[in-house]
């Protein structure tokens, strides 16, 4: 094969590296991207989108048979349905191919070149991509390290058989009748709250002291009331030991030290996940680490010139989001502008039921940080909209600095609170302070009104409560 020459090459096409390789694109750089598997990462393939499409399945299918219980006070009747999970995982398969078809043409519109293969690096300004047609090599300017990131694996529970990943969830054909969940941070609770919604019984074993660590108890409050209402087991300061002898089930070291067996046709294994720092020629580099990832200035350049990253492979928090706007970042660096990684505003969604919104710095952070601080809490059991959606449950806050009334954070729990995401981005990005959250004319009825709401309370000039 004829060697290429580019000015940037892009090593993964998940969501930070096509985003960067389009950006780069459009500003006329001549980019090539290499992917070893199907363009969109593990977010588009194994993860964010799959996974919200069972979500939504699993949501639908749970409604259904909640009105055919006839415990429902909208007077809606109706038979119990049924549920074809193949049939759910194809129409899922078939979303994800579109979006795959979608990002390939971006790239394309673009003028990107895709290489499809296994990249290794010769030397920093070197790579060598193994093909189905043989070996590519490929010199670059610029090089964006863009790998991502994998399932973490417990010694104690490889993944094979019944021991599952995210990954092969989502690629079940049928409900497992019982799922011991390892692991009760936001993708095993989403995973598990969805098939318990499809009717399996499902048990999260926790090593920490609560689910959703990473948020504070408030917010995870509503959570957990809801894990109950829907039958799931939680096991908290629990650990996962290995299968029994005879198979079947899962050994568990409880809090006061005794060992329980959970019988289970499925364990799903979701404690985590680790940057591919393997496979791809690092020891080839000479790079800066930060721990187990690699480590980036707030250009997202390494410590070697020339080479960038972005995305999972440099470290938490690794969303999706976070990733593409790290990758629009570089290309226009690369391309000449002048721009640096800020990383204030990033949300964080948790596709529980109910959802968990966070941008910006709780309470005890902001108090932390040094600052006196108002904070502005308002219920969804006040809102009118959330009332007419039998979501009452949960809030929006609103955290502020007292002097200035800057806001620092914003967080929400509760029904469909994912879509107030953009809202709360904006107003930390834009600088807001309560004074403009507070005077913006929000629509009736929406529960967009709970975030003007909670700037009103944290101001003393709450009106609907």
């Amino acid at each position: 094969m004829k060697d290429i020459s580019c000015k940037l090459l892009v090593i993964g096409a998940g969501p930070g590296g096509y985003v960067c390789a389009i950006r780069a694109g459009q500003l006329g750089i001549d980019t090539v991207i290499v992917e070893e598997r199907k363009p969109g990462g593990t977010c588009l393939n194994v993860g964010c989108i799959p996974s919200k499409a069972l979500i939504h399945a699993a949501e639908e299918y749970d409604r259904i048979v909640h009105l055919a219980s006839g415990q429902n006070p909208l007077g809606i009747r109706t038979t119990r349905p049924e549920l074809d999970l193949s049939q759910t995982i194809a129409w899922k398969d078939t979303i994800v191919g579109r979006l795959n078809s979608g990002v390939s043409g971006l790239l394309k519109k673009s003028k990107v070149k895709m290489v499809q293969g296994r990249a290794r690096f010769r030397d920093g300004k070197t790579v060598e991509v193994e093909t189905e047609t043989g070996r590519q090599i490929i010199r670059a300017e610029n090089v964006v390290i863009a790998t991502g990131s994998a399932p973490v694996e417990l010694p104690s529970l490889p993944f094979g058989g019944t021991v599952i990943s995210s990954t092969e969830a989502l690629s079940l054909t049928s409900v497992p009748d019982k799922l011991v969940v390892v692991g009760g941070g936001y993708i095993g609770l989403e995973l598990g709250t969805a098939f318990a919604k499809m009717g399996a019984k499902v048990t999260v074993v926790e090593a920490q002291a609560r689910i959703l660590p990473q948020y504070d108890a408030e917010l995870t409050r509503p959570v957990s009331k809801r894990l109950q209402a829907l039958g799931i087991d939680v096991m908290t300061r629990a650990k996962a030991r290995g299968m029994a002898k005879a198979g079947g089930a899962l050994l568990v070291e409880t809090e006061s030290g005794s060992e329980v067996s959970l019988a289970a046709d499925r364990i799903l294994v979701t404690v985590g996940r680790r940057p591919v720092t393997q496979g791809w020629g690092m020891e080839e580099l000479v790079l800066d680490r930060d721990g187990p990832y690699i480590w980036i200035d707030e250009k997202c350049q390494t410590s070697m010139r020339g080479i960038y990253a972005i995305g999972d492979v440099t470290g938490e928090p690794m969303l999706a989001h976070r990733a593409m706007a790290q990758g629009e970042l570089v290309a226009e660096i690369i391309a000449g502008h002048k721009r640096v990684w800020d990383k204030r505003a990033i949300p964080a969604v948790c596709f529980t039921d109910p959802e968990i919104v966070a941008v910006g710095l709780t309470s005890d952070e902001a108090q932390k940080s040094g600052s006196e601080i108002r904070v502005g809490h308002f219920p969804f059991a006040a809102n009118g909209r959330a009332m007419t959606k039998l979501g009452e449950e949960g809030f929006v806050r609103v955290v502020a600095r007292a002097d200035n009334h800057l806001v620092l954070g914003i967080q929400a729990v509760g029904q469909g609170v994912s879509e107030l995401s953009a809202a709360f981005g904006l107003a930390i990005e834009m600088g807001a302070r309560l004074e403009d959250i507070a005077g913006t004319i929000h629509a009736h009825p929406t529960q967009g009104e709970a975030f003007q709401e909670s700037a009103l309370k944290s101001l003393g000039r709450e009106l609907h409560i």
